[in-house]
């Protein structure tokens, strides 16, 4: 799992950063919500750990900006120093999936992004079969059907096209798929990644007739998204 935390005092980052890389997560850290805010939206993540009061923006309207968006609902994590009732209630109301006071004890925070990783899997990764709009997924026989007739795909388009479908509306980076989808690290050469997406648009007929396109993010990846 891929982590973005938001956190300005570096000792406390340094101590979570260690925590979480201890737990098998990978984390990247921003102390600042302009930076936070322009990974968020120019990388790939699972899973978002944010503080309240920073030194350039308010956590709340962070986590605002991110909901507005984000077309995919990341799941977001607050762990901050206020504990009133009502800066719970309203970190919630914009957004945020969970809320931790600090200090967060180390077992119950792992717990805790454990649990929101485990809410946030889709039904359809687990289901027999699964449809988005004319496209038929069938997970056991690996095949992929539009409008009901088959399409010719090697075991690489199948894994990668159902990737895309189960995370529509999110940003996927090159290396990101490279790690989920190839499971490789990324010193490999990401024009793996463009070579296989440009053969997919093509076998697959993802379009705007189709409902759906896939568009790519200069320098950072693609994205499949609904067309209405």
């Amino acid at each position: 799992m891929k982590i973005g935390l938001l956190e300005d005092d570096q000792n406390l980052a340094d101590q979570l950063l260690l925590n979480l890389r201890n737990s098998d997560f990978q984390c990247r850290h921003y102390n600042t919500g302009k930076d936070f805010l322009f990974a968020v939206t120019h990388d790939s993540f699972d899973l978002l750990i944010m503080d309240w009061q920073l030194p350039d923006m308010d956590g709340i309207d962070i986590l605002r900006k991110v909901r507005q968006q984000q077309e995919w609902p990341i799941p977001v994590l607050f762990l901050t120093q206020r504990e009133a009732e009502e800066d719970i209630i309203e970190a919630l109301e914009a957004g945020a999936d969970d809320y931790m006071v600090k200090p967060a004890r180390p077992g119950e925070l792992i717990a805790r992004l454990k649990a929101l990783s485990r809410r946030n899997r889709t039904e359809e990764s687990d289901a027999e079969e699964a449809s988005y709009g004319p496209f038929s997924i069938n997970h056991k026989k690996r095949t992929i059907q539009l409008n009901g007739e088959p399409l010719t795909l090697t075991d690489k388009d199948f894994d990668l096209t159902t990737f895309l479908f189960e995370n529509k509306g999110r940003l996927l980076s090159r290396k990101y798929l490279l790690e989920r989808v190839w499971g490789v690290s990324s010193d490999i050469n990401t024009r793996t990644v463009d070579t296989h997406m440009s053969r997919l648009r093509r076998k697959l007929g993802i379009k705007p007739e189709n409902g759906f396109r896939i568009k790519t993010i200069y320098q950072h990846g693609y994205r499949l998204e609904e067309v209405e």
